[in-house]
Parts: C-alpha cells; structure tokens; sequence
C-alpha cells in the first residue's frame, strides 16, 4: 500500500512553472488589426488587399478566449505577424506557412497542448461540473449489492 501523499500546503517544493495559472473567462478587448499588406502574385496582380475572413473570425475567437486575459502588451505586434501568417495560409496554403504557424502559436498557448506546457489550466464553470458529473453517473455500472455474491451465479449452473 503506497504511503498517503502530503497535504500540498506542507510541502517544501511545489515543483510550479512562474507561467503557471488558472485562466478565467474575462472578456479582453481585441485589438484591431492593422490595414493588411496588399499581396501580389509573381506576375504582379493583386491578389488581397484586406484580410480573409478566416483570419477575420480566428482573430476575433483569439480574444474573446481565456488565454487572451495573459497576453502582454507587447505581444500583440507578435499576433500581428501571425495573423499576417494565417491569411497568407488561407490566400494560398502551404506546408511551410502551416509549420511556421505551428511554431508561433506556441508561444501563446493556442493548442491543448502548449496550454499544459505553460501549466495553464481553464476554469470550469459549475454547469460544465454538473454535466460531467451527470454523464459519469449516466455512463456507471449499476453495483450489485454487497448482499448479493456474483459468485452464487457460477454454483446454480453446476
């Protein structure tokens, strides 16, 4: 039998990134993005001059998310030029613009994964609580009764 964990308050490391956080859903205004670059094809025809819609919507999901109450000031240049990236990807897509975005998203914790990695955990409100805890009981095997001996099942086909 393994030994009973301490209580976390009496331990001496906490073993804690400083990123470390619980996000909440507090509404962050977005910053609007700036006139878009015009892009050219290589024969010189213009091929955008305002930002795919695309872009449009992941920038505005980008703010209204909890992550968004973390950024810094100084990160939005750096949205900036990934936002620049994702509309470059939607006007002609590629494995090179995908990876590059792959790589700058991290920085932000845009994916599951890069949230655990900067220890950033989502509130859940109550009602998401209630619901996972209806399912479990939804989806759970009925116990038999200690009464009842599922062994006697194996005597009575003898």
């Amino acid at each position: 039998m393994p030994a009973a964990k301490k209580d976390p308050s009496t331990r001496a490391r906490r073993n804690t990134a400083s990123t470390a956080s619980k996000l909440k859903g507090a509404t962050v205004e977005a910053p609007k993005l700036p006139k878009r670059p015009k892009v050219f094809d290589d024969e010189g025809d213009l091929l955008a001059d305002d930002w795919h819609p695309e872009t449009l919507a992941w920038w505005e999901d980008l703010w209204a998310a909890p992550m968004a109450a973390e950024y810094h000031s100084s990160d939005r240049h750096a949205l900036f030029l990934l936002a620049v990236l994702m509309d470059d990807f939607w006007l002609n897509p590629s494995t090179r613009l995908a990876s590059e975005i792959r790589l700058q998203r991290q920085a932000f914790g845009l994916t599951p994964y890069d949230r655990r990695r900067l220890e950033w955990t989502i509130e859940s409100t109550e009602e998401a609580k209630d619901r996972g805890t209806q399912r479990k009981a939804r989806q759970g095997t009925p116990q038999p009764s200690p009464s009842v001996d599922p062994r006697s099942v194996l005597r009575a086909v003898n």
